[in-house]
């Protein structure tokens, strides 16, 4: 535990009692509505870090709504999807990503000129549950559907300062220790193998900067957990590719002044776990490649510098240094707090994040361009009630599912403090 700074403001968990923020929150909702978004795929539901997180949502008296970006094969898949989340008390709203509405209404905005159906995965799905979620909420958390160690001060800690007027912050981000319980071991191979050593590599390649300055700041710049007003969410392009963490932060910098950027401890966190991949285009591997991609273009649109093969090439060798310096102590570190850590397997780890390096340089030097979806107000200049249609969408999907099982209410039943009935949460609101 410590109390130190860095260039963004960091909000530190001391142990205290959090109710006291709960409170306030609630008072705080009734002029900032909040909202949280989950981008899933259908196979979340089948395992049981979602229904965790789902059960601790619903003591959450401080969210408002929730919104779920749904990718699912079929009706079936998002009708099962709709009733797992039917218990939630908060206003629910399950978007059927690629359902034939929302497909349908992605092609009108196609015949216009923007397409947005050329992005797939978790970039369009974050882009289609902010648009929706803007309309609902002033402020917004995002975080994905597979934490294990989720309970309802996560989505406290990140929204709370975006609540708080005193505060001034426009953007948080989490940050935690990512450590799993059977075994106890580190995860965050990303972050610790790749991320922390080619942040100190390009800066010893191409000297101090602003922006690898400004990323260093993060404590753990790849977490999926953040918040963000509504103004900054429809004015924020969103990355399309496994770069979406490192390539959002890279927007905010372009957005948010540093005095409205806070991260937020979450303390020791665990989720999910990717394979490294057999080649640069699978698993942990092309995360890395989509990350230095972002990292080196963006590099070059606000720092100017010049990245040719010799810069590359000596990135990849302050890389190797870097890199084993920091598997050295993380060694020690684990053992010191009875962690299981196999030091030959994260060596072969880094070695294999390494060939990356030379690979995505190659690939930015032959197309620099980023993979990026416009943002909701450029979206909103060819359709201007395209937020709208897409929550009459949702609507409809939920409607067909719900008027199949979902008995009457009693006449003389009340709303609860959500805007929901309190026998059911999905509320039929477009």
């Amino acid at each position: 535990m410590d109390y130190k700074q860095e260039r963004i403001t960091t909000i530190h968990d001391f142990g205290g009692d959090l109710s006291r923020l709960e409170e306030r929150a609630c008072e705080l909702t009734h002029d900032t509505p909040t909202a949280v978004l989950i981008p899933s795929l259908y196979e979340e539901l089948e395992r049981p870090a979602l229904s965790h997180i789902r059960d601790q949502l619903k003591d959450c008296v401080f969210v408002n709504t929730v919104i779920v970006s749904l990718y699912a094969d079929n009706a079936e898949q998002y009708a099962k999807a709709v009733e797992f989340f039917r218990p939630l008390p908060q206003k629910t709203h399950i978007i059927w990503e690629n359902g034939p509405r929302v497909i349908a209404l992605l092609k009108e905005l196609q015949k216009q000129g923007m397409d947005i159906l050329a992005h797939r995965g978790k970039g369009r799905a974050v882009w289609l549950g902010l648009g929706l979620a803007t309309l609902y909420a002033g402020a917004i958390a995002l975080h994905d559907a597979d934490i294990i160690t989720y309970d309802k001060t996560y989505p406290l800690k990140l929204l709370f300062p975006l609540l708080e007027p005193e505060f001034g912050i426009a953007f948080t981000k989490a940050y935690y220790a990512r450590i799993s319980s059977e075994p106890r071991k580190m995860n965050g191979r990303v972050t610790r193998l790749f991320v922390t050593p080619l942040l100190h590599s390009l800066m010893d390649v191409w000297g101090h900067r602003d922006y690898i300055s400004y990323l260093s700041a993060y404590r753990y710049p790849l977490s999926g957990e953040f918040a963000l007003t509504s103004d900054l969410a429809l004015t924020t392009r969103v990355p399309a590719n496994w770069g979406l963490e490192v390539g959002l932060l890279a927007e905010v910098y372009r957005n948010v002044a540093l005095k409205r950027i806070a991260q937020v401890d979450l303390g020791t966190f665990d989720h999910k776990h990717q394979n490294v991949g057999q080649s640069p285009n699978q698993g942990l591997q092309k995360m890395c490649r989509d990350i230095l991609h972002s990292l080196l273009r963006t590099l070059t649109e606000t720092e100017q510098v010049v990245i040719g093969k010799d810069q590359l090439r000596s990135l990849r060798i302050k890389f190797r240094r870097e890199a084993q310096d920091l598997a050295r102590q993380y060694f020690v570190d684990a053992r010191f707090n009875g962690l299981q850590y196999d030091r030959h397997q994260e060596e072969n780890t880094l070695e294999k994040f390494e060939e990356v390096i030379i690979k995505a340089g190659d690939q930015y030097l032959e197309d620099p361009t980023g993979t990026e979806i416009p943002d909701w107000t450029r979206a909103l200049a060819v359709m201007p009630d395209l937020r709208q249609l897409l929550g009459e969408a949702v609507t409809k999907d939920m409607q067909e599912v719900l008027e199949k099982s979902l008995p009457p209410f009693p006449k003389g039943n009340q709303h609860n403090g959500h805007g929901a009935m309190p026998t059911e949460g999905l509320v039929l609101t477009p």
